[in-house]
């Protein structure tokens, strides 16, 4: 998930949450619900839908593998190329049609096994710019180019590593069980979601025309569940996102003689505070924003009052209309602060990404949790309420005009989790873009690639 990926909220503001029957499972950040709607979704399921057996111990372990050797080798966004050839070269081996350098690192592959509908599989490949601690041997101590061009840590402490692991996995079983299914699988793996750049670039670079149409749309994404649960919902599911660098102009000197200069290291500081009243003050209690200022910069030396600072805001929204009220207010008060200050000149801003909304679809959604449910019991899965965290897996079925799902797999230990779940101490299992994420591969690698396998049944029946 993106740059900023935070845990998944429990609930929206003003949004209460209510078990309508059965077991609420609660783990960090995220409220699974087994509803009253499961007999309903098991109306949905169709008539028929592909099926497959469980990955053989031989490929799990091979699974392991690859997983191990991923995480301890990631790459920042645009920069897969390791990762995009052990992809690519997996996926030539199963026998499927390979496309490289799709909107830069990108792996387009296609493998066609009779009429039938077409079903896109996506996975994201890159990782975050941080430093890993999670203690375990095949940790990364990797290093990569950062946005400025220096060296900085990198670890896939959002678990895509994981996810490249899953679409391989999924490959390799359609690929060995053709006739248990019929139709044309698309495998997407994709560089830059963490920027919210990749699935843009790919579709940029021609894939709507290059390559055949899908049905539908599926990708899936590891959290900090319990390991083996899934969660889902009809509609809507991630919020939007917004990133914006913001540059404060001052005029520097030293720092024993401020009267001289124009501080922008106080101009930015007051602007941080001011900004925390945009959503307690200009959004409305139902409507739900997160503003965050990830990144301060300014100086480089005590007793030197700088040139300039720079920021870097996150936006969460869910509603269009709030997000312009939320930007609109980011730079009135960045802009007042600055001509408070007698900034010698007004502040730059520059969109540094987007993120929209994702949406599960209404018809789609229910297919993919019956088949869900049958393969792992309704008991494994649930439904989540909407989510501040963002993802750009939702552009690929925007840019043909077809349907999408997306869910959430649990990659916690089992023991760990139950733990500390009678202990009350939930909320301390490390979630997603934490330096100690670290997704127990057993059985998280089997449960994802069956969960793939499972969602795209119902488009693949033979």
């Amino acid at each position: 998930m993106s740059a900023l990926l935070q845990r998944w909220v429990a609930r929206l503001p003003g949004l209460r949450l209510t078990v309508l029957a059965g077991t609420v499972f609660m783990f960090p950040g995220i409220a699974i619900m087994d509803t009253a709607h499961a007999q309903q979704q098991q109306e949905s399921m169709p008539a028929k839908t592909a099926s497959f057996p469980s990955p053989s111990a031989a490929l799990l372990k091979e699974l392991e593998a690859v997983y191990k050797d991923l995480h301890a080798n990631p790459e920042l966004g645009m920069q897969e190329v390791r990762t995009a050839k052990i992809a690519a070269d997996w996926l030539r081996k199963q026998g499927f049609e390979v496309t490289e350098k799709v909107g830069g690192t990108g792996v387009v592959g296609i493998l066609r096994n009779g009429d039938g509908p077409t079903v896109l599989l996506r996975a994201d490949m890159d990782a975050l710019d941080m430093k890993e601690d999670t203690g375990l041997p095949y940790a990364s101590k990797k290093e990569g180019k950062g946005p400025s061009g220096a060296s900085v840590p990198v670890a896939h402490s959002c678990g895509h590593d994981m996810h490249v692991t899953w679409l391989m996995g999924a490959t390799r079983m359609l690929a060995e069980h053709r006739k248990n299914w019929r139709g044309t699988v698309m495998a997407v793996f994709q560089p830059a979601e963490e920027t919210g750049k990749g699935a843009r670039a790919m579709i940029d670079d021609g894939m709507v025309k290059r390559f055949p149409k899908p049905a539908v749309v599926l990708g899936q994404h590891v959290m900090p569940l319990r390991a083996g649960r899934i969660g889902t919902r009809i509609g809507l599911l991630l919020s939007m996102s917004d990133s914006v660098g913001v540059k404060l102009f001052g005029r520097g000197g030293h720092g024993s003689a401020p009267e001289k200069t124009v501080d922008p290291v106080v101009m930015a500081a007051a602007s941080v505070m001011r900004l925390q009243t945009v959503v307690s003050r200009e959004v409305g209690i139902t409507e739900g924003a997160v503003v965050t200022v990830g990144a301060l910069q300014a100086g480089s030396s005590a007793n030197i009052i700088p040139n300039d600072a720079t920021m870097h805001l996150n936006i969460r929204t869910f509603d269009e209309q709030v997000r312009k009220t939320v930007l609109g207010a980011i730079r009135r008060i960045i802009n007042a602060e600055a001509a408070a200050s007698n900034a010698p000149k007004p502040p730059a801003f520059e969109e540094q990404g987007h993120f929209p909304a994702t949406y599960n679809d209404k018809v789609a959604t229910p297919k993919v949790v019956a088949a869900l449910k049958g393969r792992f019991g309704a008991d494994q899965v649930g439904e989540i309420v909407p989510a501040s965290a963002s993802e750009d897996f939702s552009w690929f079925a925007r840019a043909w005009d077809v349907p999408s799902v997306y869910w959430a797999v649990g990659g916690t230990d089992p023991a760990l989790y139950d733990r500390l779940e009678r202990e009350g101490r939930v909320n301390e299992i490390p979630s997603n873009h934490s330096p100690q994420f670290a997704p127990t591969i057993t059985p998280t690698v089997g449960r994802g690639v069956e969960a793939m396998l499972a969602a795209a049944g119902p488009w693949l029946a033979p």
